[in-house]
């Protein structure tokens, strides 16, 4: 599954955290970037890569509905997304040889 340097981060963001986690905490990614987008922009990048998310079933989106759209206030992890952002940590090497116990 391929996923954009964002939905990397969102993923790493949420998988420490018990409960929900606040959208708004998400802007942090770009003030790493030199050219990042400017305000309502990271907004819509933001909330696109949170719908895909969604889609792919990595994410749980809490909010409130208004008669023509969704808006996205906290986020949380589905069992799938926990495994993926654990596959993004990375995994632990184990040795090619076993070690032998002498007496």
């Amino acid at each position: 599954m391929r996923l954009s340097s964002l939905q990397k981060y969102i993923l790493r963001e949420c998988h420490g955290v018990k409960g929900v986690y606040k959208r708004n905490r998400l802007l942090s990614f770009y003030a790493k970037q030199k050219d990042a987008p400017k305000g309502e922009d990271q907004q819509n990048t933001i909330t696109k890569s949170l719908e895909r998310l969604i889609d792919k079933e990595l994410l749980i989106g809490l909010g409130r509905r208004t008669p023509h759209m969704w808006f996205i206030d906290d986020i949380k992890l589905t069992t799938k997304g926990k495994k993926v952002a654990r596959h993004l940590f990375g995994e632990q090497q184990s040795f090619a040889f076993r070690f032998s116990k002498k007496k």
